[in-house]
């Protein structure tokens, strides 16, 4: 048997988080499953974090400092990981950013701005932009390096089931000039049908649905329970109480049976593109009989 390769506590944050996991766990008498036992989160989860691979959540880390004995070791490091990962994103979205890695199945609804997987550098510098028009060009252009970077997730060797529903006024708002509108809706058809990816539309005809709200993030793991992720203009809360992320699911079932089908979507998008590039684009909602 191959020796134990210890974490180089001196990497990062989560590497030295992780180093002084093991260290008082073994010191504790205690295995990983007895470790996990009583809390949400598998053994492998626990062990990525022991290597500095992961960061640990706060949930864990209650769970952690109440089994270990640590007064509250755990829950007062969690700050200094979680701004160890946040490389240009947003701070309430750097701990989102992490865990997408992670994700088996990722469901977003884009009521407002297009996912940021499907951006294009193009609308993600305007988007930044217009919600922090006094920051520098040094700062937008970090936080548009970070959004680009997102995107190779879905063309990773192994990358999540992505499935997003896009409001169809995000294809009619024209946030860009009508050549880089075009362009942009053609990458997220190209995104969507190079990665598999499923993409629907709710259209503008759909009065009513069960998610007139805000954008908001399912991502399920192999390893970790299920969570739920809305944002708002300056911020954002991560959602783990089984019983809530459960009504969002069920919520999000009923929005996919609102939208258009994928078929019909990526045609809706690929018909809104080819009208920008013709000067066709119409703006404004079109105002048609309810079916």
């Amino acid at each position: 048997m191959p020796p134990r390769k210890d974490p180089d506590a001196s990497a990062n944050v989560p590497s030295f988080y992780g180093a002084e996991l093991r260290f008082k766990r073994e010191l504790a008498g205690l295995t990983l499953e007895q470790l996990a036992e009583g809390s949400f989160r598998g053994i492998p989860f626990l062990s990525q974090i022991e290597r500095g691979e992961r960061r640990m959540p706060v949930d864990l880390a209650r769970h952690v400092d109440e089994k270990l004995g640590t007064d509250g070791f755990f829950q007062r490091r969690c700050e200094d990981a979680r701004k160890a990962r946040q490389s240009g994103h947003a701070e309430y979205f750097a701990d989102v950013a992490e865990m997408e890695q992670h994700a088996e199945t990722i469901d977003d609804w884009a009521p407002m701005i297009v996912p940021g997987l499907l951006q294009t550098a193009t609308y993600t510098r305007a988007i930044v932009q217009a919600a922090m028009p006094r920051a520098r060009d040094e700062e937008v252009e970090k936080k548009v390096a970070a959004r680009m970077s997102r995107a190779d997730l879905l063309s990773s060797e192994n990358p999540p089931a992505f499935w997003a529903i896009l409001d169809e006024s995000l294809i009619r708002r024209r946030i860009l000039q009508d050549e880089e509108m075009a362009e942009l809706l053609e990458h997220i058809v190209k995104a969507v049908e190079t990665t598999r990816s499923i993409l629907q539309i709710v259209p503008e005809t759909a009065v009513a649905h069960p998610f007139m709200m805000g954008m908001t993030r399912i991502m399920t793991f192999t390893d970790a329970p299920p969570v739920v992720y809305s944002e708002s203009l300056h911020s954002g809360q991560l959602i783990d109480y089984p019983a809530l992320v459960k009504q969002y699911r069920q919520s999000y079932d009923l929005l996919r049976a609102a939208a258009l089908s994928p078929e019909a979507s990526l045609a809706m998008i690929q018909a809104a593109a080819e009208e920008y590039r013709n000067g066709k684009h119409r703006d404004g909602p079109e105002h048609r009989p309810l079916a």
